[in-house]
């Protein structure tokens, strides 16, 4: 895998010509200059920095006041030319996902940004090649499919850069002023030119540290940037205007931030199936849609129940196509939420099946069954493994008989050979990737049924209930029946169960407020209660299988044994907590609540 930074800046610039709207008025004689040097404009030796030329405050002087800040050390100018890939309509950009190739500057090479939170973003890097290197191609999947990543800007920028320094000469942080001159290849070239500055913490500086930056800044005149990023700057300033022919990515480059999205209060309203069985399969050609080009923060507020449902599910939609690369970086703990979204989506379908045509949804809940099945094998193994060493570590040493570290080692390997692989394949299959692509089909004309168009405050609440009740018919006959496996399994049914009735209730909760909140607190309670309890049923049945196998190969099966004791006292702790757990979510007043 490539290099990764995490980084944590904001950039800022200058209100009025300076800085926003200087890209437009500057378009003509950035393109005639394009070719000129790209020194041009950008201070000599850090004197944009210390010199406040260029309508730039003195920020030596500003900044030597942060707390913190010992001395500001002037590094100098650095030129950098970076070409911008994307899709033709720029799915990377409307999620806010850059990739360049950039020449000039200590880290020249290909780099990959993915957003992480506010200000936040992992850089992924990978040496200087010809073409887009294969391992980020496939981080950004997910997003592109088939379709072919294609150079879509030139930026080329003078970067003064000084150091931010504690009283040790540590440095806290890299200060640079950009003079940025941009360029959108195509059939129609556009350009345009502007001055930022950028704040980027050294790793391990405590980010309170950018705050104070911030506070200094802004009193000194700057303001934040309202780009997140030069591309997206630089895309915005050279979007077609009215009577301009179209360029490469132009429609895509308008609806990128647009605010219209299938599925608002209008569409609601109607009793549109148009994603048919036929629409939303997993048979079409992965490539052939685009993923939503609105981002979530531009995305319409809900009005109708209809509305409600579909947020939730294009969150779940946003949640699967984020962790792909997560899971493929091999990050903690993404496998899981992977699963998660796949499962919320899927509890989704169900459990509104009176605001949502089946006929469309059930074709995409069974590929979204299919795929989390696939990704669960590795996933339980790894789970399980992680509780049986824990299980094993806390016996005190006498206790512990026989080769069991040696054996659970075996036995993990043994399940886990070639999971890294298979999960890999599992993204990179056409599958999978038509099961993307049937998702956005299905949200951008959602098949909405009549009942979609009503008021939230009444359909939400009934589709809670009607998953409460199967919880509860579920829960009481599981308590109804002695410890055994007939009662394991009904409980492992309830625990199903439980999700179902949360999830209807965190789809609810931007329309319902707090009571669907605390349904979901006292539900979630009830599930973990239950998970608890079928983690120890899956536990003992791996702990039965190493005892048989030690046995025959002539060791000592006592720590299995005891181990499978234990566990059996954990379930039956889980069974008696039970009750009164299930007492607390199903009050008759929580319920209440949720229909006022």
């Amino acid at each position: 895998m490539a290099d990764m930074k995490r980084e944590v800046e904001r950039k800022y610039e200058l209100p009025g010509p300076s800085g926003k709207g200087a890209g437009k008025s500057a378009g003509k004689s950035a393109g005639k200059s394009a070719g000129k040097g790209a020194g041009e404009g950008a201070g000599k030796g850090g004197t944009v920095v210390s010199g406040g030329t260029n309508g730039l405050p003195d920020l030596t002087r500003v900044l030597t006041r942060v707390d913190g800040v010992a001395s500001v050390a002037v590094r100098g100018v650095v030129e950098l030319d970076a070409v911008y890939y994307d899709t033709a309509d720029l799915r990377l950009a409307a999620d806010s996902v850059t990739l360049r190739r950039r020449r000039g500057g200590a880290d020249e090479g290909w780099h990959l940004k993915l957003p992480v939170s506010a200000d936040v973003r992992d850089e992924i890097r990978a040496p200087l090649v010809g073409g887009v290197p294969a391992e980020l191609a496939a981080l950004v999947r997910s997003r592109t499919r088939d379709a072919e990543l294609i150079p879509v800007v030139r930026l080329r920028s003078s970067r003064d850069v000084s150091h931010l320094l504690d009283a040790d000469g540590a440095r806290l942080a890299e200060v640079s002023v950009d003079s940025v001159r941009a360029q959108r290849l195509g059939d129609r070239v556009a350009a345009v030119a502007w001055t930022e500055i950028e704040v980027e913490l050294a790793d391990g500086t405590d980010p309170a540290l950018l705050d104070a930056v911030d506070k200094r800044l802004r009193k000194a005149g700057l303001r934040r940037s309202s780009a997140p990023s030069k591309l997206a700057r630089a895309l915005a300033e050279t979007a077609p205007g009215p009577g301009d022919g179209p360029g490469p990515a132009a429609d895509a480059t308008k609806t990128a931030g647009s605010a219209k999205t299938a599925g608002s209060a209008k569409t609601a309203g109607s009793a549109k199936t148009a994603g048919s069985t036929e629409t939303a399969g997993a048979g079409k050609t992965a490539g052939a849609a685009a993923r939503p080009a609105a981002p979530a923060a531009s995305r319409p507020r809900p009005v109708t129940a209809g509305d409600h449902v579909l947020a939730y599910l294009r969150a779940q939609a946003d949640a699967i196509v984020a962790q792909d690369p997560a899971v493929r970086r091999d990050l903690p703990d993404a496998v899981h939420q992977l699963r998660v979204a796949t499962r919320r989506m899927r509890s989704t379908f169900r459990t509104h099946r009176a605001l949502l045509d089946r006929a469309a949804t059930d074709p995409v809940a069974d590929e979204l069954k299919w795929l989390a099945a696939e990704l669960g094998v590795d996933r339980d193994h790894e789970v399980l493994d992680a509780r049986l060493r824990a299980r094993a570590g806390a016996l005190p040493a006498p206790l512990l008989l026989g080769p069991v570290s040696a054996r659970l080692q075996a036995w993990h390997a043994a399940g886990s050979a070639g999971s890294r692989e298979r999960t890999l394949a599992v993204l990179d299959s056409p599958r999978y990737l038509a099961l993307l692509t049937s998702i956005d089909t299905l949200l951008a004309d959602p098949p909405l049924r009549p009942a979609a168009a009503r008021k939230p405050g009444k359909a939400l609440p009934k589709a809670i209930l009607k998953a409460y009740g199967k919880l509860a018919d579920r829960t009481e006959h599981a308590l109804a029946l002695p410890p055994g496996p007939e009662r394991d399994t009904a409980l492992h049914g309830a625990r199903k169960a439980a999700k179902r009735a949360r999830y209807a209730a965190e789809a609810a909760r931007p329309a319902l407020g707090k009571p669907a909140k605390r349904f979901a607190k006292r539900v979630k309670a009830v599930q973990t209660l239950l998970g608890e309890h079928q983690d120890s049923v899956v536990t003992r049945d791996a702990l039965r299988t190493l005892a048989i196998k030690a046995h025959a190969a002539g060791e000592s099966a006592f720590t299995w044994g005891l181990l499978y004791g234990q566990e059996q006292a954990r379930a039956a702790d889980s069974e008696r907590e039970l009750p009164g757990v299930w007492a607390r979510a199903s009050a008759r007043k929580i319920r209440a609540e949720l229909t006022g």
